[in-house]
């Protein structure tokens, strides 16, 4: 058996059992996918895929066993990999990030240049996606580190730690009948035309649930995954928006001559919490533990490696 034949296997669970697009993925022909996974079940004496011809239909319960081993054996050779870039290249190599857009915009641009300034031989890759895709490019390898406000902690192969806590924010033109008040309710809003953030971003569940309990069912006008995107419909005069609270501390206050102003929410949709995460067993080189300093003054080293091996709790952040 072979890191090739394990690669396939790999690929093929991660495709959906789809050879076609495991041997894209792998830039390889599906007939090489097919064989070498023939060849691996020989080796090991069971199925690790029942099929239907030649199609592959679902994993087996001991292909499950060895879809796990696979799991540990190719993700320990990701760390060998970055232990080698470590000490051979002690401050240069590339840095992962994936992150959702409000945080890519708003949150990373600070901490990336700082870590530049620390490590300018350093290079970033950003990749950005809803947070549940986030969570699978830390699972698949495709970044070491991950920022997000949903999804994160539900992940088993992922340790997760706080990062800082945000609240969301109402957003409304200047002369709009709310912006005269300073704290308003979910009867206030619930009945104006509403644009916010689709269901799976920036904390989208807190503000549906927080309606569901009160038994009020607010108006849509407008879902998007762009804050700013927000904010330039409501200039529009579509609705009021609700965003997150870090896309907005820059917008100019009404009260000296701005379009738009803004009122806190976290009374009425509670404290958001954004995490930082990682995946399980994973090597962190020098300069992950710096950007993960960078984001927050909650995290360091010791606290992150306490993490890692199962010794820290959000309470002792």
């Amino acid at each position: 058996m072979n890191l090739h034949q394990f690669r396939f296997v790999q690929a093929a669970a991660r495709h959906n059992l789809n050879l076609t697009e495991a041997a894209k993925a792998l830039h390889t022909s599906q007939p090489g996918v097919s064989k070498a996974i023939i060849e691996l079940e020989g080796e090991l004496g069971i199925d690790i895929f029942a099929r239907h011809g030649k199609r592959l239909k679902r994993v087996t319960e001991p292909g499950q066993q060895v879809l796990a081993s696979i799991g540990v054996i190719m993700r320990e050779i990701g760390n060998l990999k970055r232990i080698g870039e470590q000490y051979s290249a002690q401050d240069s190599g590339t840095l992962s990030l994936a992150t959702t857009h409000t945080q890519a915009r708003y949150v990373l641009p600070v901490p990336v240049a700082k870590l530049r300034a620390a490590y300018p031989k350093v290079n970033i890759a950003l990749h950005q996606g809803t947070p549940g895709q986030v969570a699978q490019m830390l699972i698949d390898d495709v970044a070491e580190i991950g920022i997000a406000t949903e999804s994160l902690a539900e992940y088993a192969d992922l340790v997760t730690l706080p990062c800082y806590e945000w609240q969301h924010m109402l957003v409304l033109p200047s002369d709009h009948p709310l912006a005269r008040r300073e704290r308003l309710s979910l009867e206030d809003i619930a009945h104006e035309p509403l644009i916010t953030y689709h269901p799976s971003f920036t904390g989208r569940t807190r503000i549906d649930q927080a309606f569901a309990q009160r038994r009020l069912t607010p108006r849509i006008a407008l879902e998007a995954i762009d804050s700013d995107v927000i904010t330039t419909y409501v200039r529009l005069g579509l609705g009021i928006g609700i965003v997150a609270e870090m896309a907005v501390r820059d917008l100019k206050s009404g009260d000296n001559g701005g379009e738009l102003v803004t009122r806190p929410l976290g009374h009425l949709f509670g404290q958001n919490v954004a995490r930082v995460a990682f995946k399980r067993g994973a090597y962190l080189r020098n300069f992950v533990y710096k950007f993960a300093e960078l984001l927050s003054e909650r995290l360091d080293r010791h606290q992150i490696d306490m993490a890692m091996t199962g010794h820290v709790n959000d309470y002792e952040l």
